[in-house]
């Protein structure tokens, strides 16, 4: 049957195409898995088709000439060989278009860089082990991930200027970032002026003076200008957000605000991409990405 020559009425022609216009702008999540064995295996976090970074966390020891130790608390012992069976799950993520990455650092750990030289055999560690170089013999097998995030929290900025040159002189990967919402962030500010990350999940939570709360959206999104308009990256800026109360001290937004107040206030800001949650086990708990998943 051939279609009819239909002329829509200007306003029923704006309401056909706003819905298109929502999906087309809307953004991404990125959550952390790793330190909660109850949150459920890797695969099942990429099942949910909920995610579009999923950040394996974390290495919790490297530099200062430390043998690097991969702690992903009760999913299994990295020591032992125990975490190779995660090549699969990595490998199924990265089947469904979700990019798959290794956390370092996070707010505990033993971690630091004491030169450029302990930059540089960090990055070839992380090369050798997880990325492009990978030999197979790496704590997560043979997977190749998809590149390196930056949690760095312990207040040391030391040199990580330099490990995110070398690791992107290395060849193609995804490098990002999770500072903390004060600007400059005091681990990371010399890193993330190198213009080599990607994207950058800036930790809304925890952090009082530039969070959301009650209702008033005026301290985020003044500390949300500052980042977007103070750092240069290739990719995007993401809302970083505890996945439920009981995911951080402090920061957490109802699902509601942010969709109906926090979004709309910092999507023309910068380079939004979406937002970060910590962490998976939280979310899991809360269902957040399920509820704000349509509008982020």
């Amino acid at each position: 049957m051939a279609a009819a020559n239909l002329k829509w009425p200007p306003v029923l022609a704006l309401l056909l195409v706003a819905p298109m216009v929502g999906i087309a702008s809307a953004g991404n999540i990125a959550v952390y898995w790793g330190q909660n064995g109850n949150e459920g295996t890797l695969a099942d976090a990429c099942n949910s088709g909920n995610y579009a970074y999923v950040l394996i966390s974390f290495l919790t020891t490297f530099g200062n000439g430390q043998t690097p130790v991969l702690n992903l608390a009760g999913h299994c012992n990295p020591s032992s060989g125990g975490c190779t069976g995660l090549s699969s799950d990595i490998q199924t993520c990265q089947s469904l278009g979700i990019k798959v990455l290794l956390s370092l650092g996070g707010a505990g750990g033993n971690y630091g860089l004491s030169s450029t030289d302990d930059a540089n055999s960090v990055a070839d560690y992380l090369w050798t082990n997880y990325l492009g170089g990978n030999t197979g013999s790496g704590p997560l097998g043979a997977a190749v991930l998809d590149g390196i995030d930056f949690d760095i929290e312990n207040g040391q900025s030391a040199h990580y200027d330099d490990l995110a040159n070398a690791l992107k002189a290395k060849g193609s990967m995804l490098l990002t970032a999770a500072p903390q919402c004060p600007y400059p962030d005091a681990s990371l500010g010399p890193a993330l002026q190198t213009g080599q990350f990607d994207n950058v999940w800036i930790q809304f939570y925890n952090n009082p003076g530039c969070e959301y709360a009650n209702g008033d959206d005026s301290n985020l999104v003044s500390a949300w200008s500052t980042w977007t308009s103070s750092v240069n990256i290739a990719g995007s800026f993401y809302l970083g957000l505890p996945a439920s109360t009981a995911a951080a001290g402090s920061g957490y937004i109802q699902p509601s605000d942010l969709t109906g107040t926090v979004i709309p206030a910092i999507q023309g800001i910068g380079k939004y991409g979406g937002i970060m949650l910590w962490s998976r086990f939280y979310d899991v708990q809360n269902n957040y990405s399920g509820q704000v998943k349509c509008c982020v």
